[in-house]
């Protein structure tokens, strides 16, 4: 090989005898070795220069802190709600100082998975809607509230809303802010009929409390400040058709019974007119009928709550008229 190799120097570089070549090949060998390396690191440098882009965002990638948890307190009731509590939980803590759970009893693992989520669960039994959440009120410790139903829950996005407007200025000067609920039926968001952006009033300052009421509770706003805010809360309202269909005849009893003794002008008649109206109002005009086969079978549910409610409510007033009477 050496030969072949003195036989190459002295055609193609320089003439040389057999002991000059010798006496420079350690020369040679240290310049080849040197030549290796040069090689070498301008291999690397391109395997560098090819990479680059992900080199650098290994060295300089972003540090995710937790996010700051803000004065409010989320509050939730429940019962038998195991199969959502733990989406509803968790979306108030990525915002809270404290996660507040009433239960009133539940015979699944709603309380267990609750407190697994990180929220404190306490149990009061059933008052009916509004004492209910006032009691839930009473129990946070924060100077502002935020009042989720256990099917409802807010995406990330609405929950960064409300983190940039409880840090503006502009926060404070309101005693309460609406929300806007999109309702999801059967798997689908409704997205006509009043349902997308339904006023809900859930943040707000923790003196406040609910009017008196069984069913369709509301806060008392009375001399309150209320403004309207870009937020969404998700609300999943029924796992199945039947299970809605009873939720809601539970209402209509409910209201049938808190309203009896207010009617003071119960007309015959009046029960299939209140239905229509909300079927020409929701369905119709406002588009229900867009979102398909559950927009129909959603509001056709409610007509018939409509109607419902305002048939119990004309037999019990009709009751209390003959009990009068006697």
């Amino acid at each position: 090989m050496l030969e072949a190799l003195y036989y190459a120097l002295n055609v193609f570089v320089f003439p040389c005898s057999f002991d000059t070549f010798f006496e420079f090949l350690p020369q040679m060998t240290q310049t080849c070795a040197q030549l290796a390396v040069f090689h070498a690191v301008i291999s690397c440098c391109n395997c560098v220069q090819r990479f680059r882009g992900v080199i650098l965002s290994i060295i300089f990638r972003p540090v995710h802190l937790m996010p700051v948890k803000l004065p409010v307190s989320g509050v939730v009731i429940t019962k038998n709600e195991a199969d959502r509590i733990g989406r509803c939980v968790n979306s108030l803590q990525k915002l809270c100082q404290e996660v507040i759970v009433l239960d009133s009893g539940s015979s699944d693992n709603t309380p267990r998975l609750a407190r697994e989520a990180g929220a404190r669960v306490e149990h009061q039994d059933w008052r009916g809607f509004s004492a209910q959440k006032n009691a839930v009120i009473e129990l946070a410790s924060q100077p502002w509230v935020f009042l989720l139903d256990a099917d409802e829950w807010c995406q990330d996005g609405d929950i960064e809303k409300l983190r940039n407007l409880m840090a503006s200025p502009q926060f404070e000067s309101a005693d309460v802010w609406s929300c806007q609920r999109q309702t999801c039926f059967l798997g689908k968001s409704l997205s006509f009929g009043g349902r997308e952006k339904e006023p809900v009033e859930r943040v707000f300052r923790n003196t406040l409390r609910y009017l008196p009421a069984q069913v369709h509770e509301k806060l008392d706003l009375k001399n309150r400040v209320v403004k309207s805010a870009n937020i969404r809360i998700q609300h999943d309202t029924a796992r199945s058709y039947e299970e809605f269909s009873l939720k809601l005849d539970s209402y209509a009893a409910l209201f049938a019974e808190q309203n009896v003794l207010k009617a003071k002008n119960v007309y015959a008649g009046q029960a299939p007119i209140h239905a229509m109206f909300y079927l020409l109002k929701n369905y119709i005009f406002r588009g229900g009928f867009l979102d398909g086969e559950q927009g129909f079978y959603y509001h056709w549910l409610h007509a018939r709550y409509v109607l419902m409610k305002y048939t119990l409510l004309s037999v019990k007033s009709k009751t209390k008229i003959q009990d009068k009477k006697l």
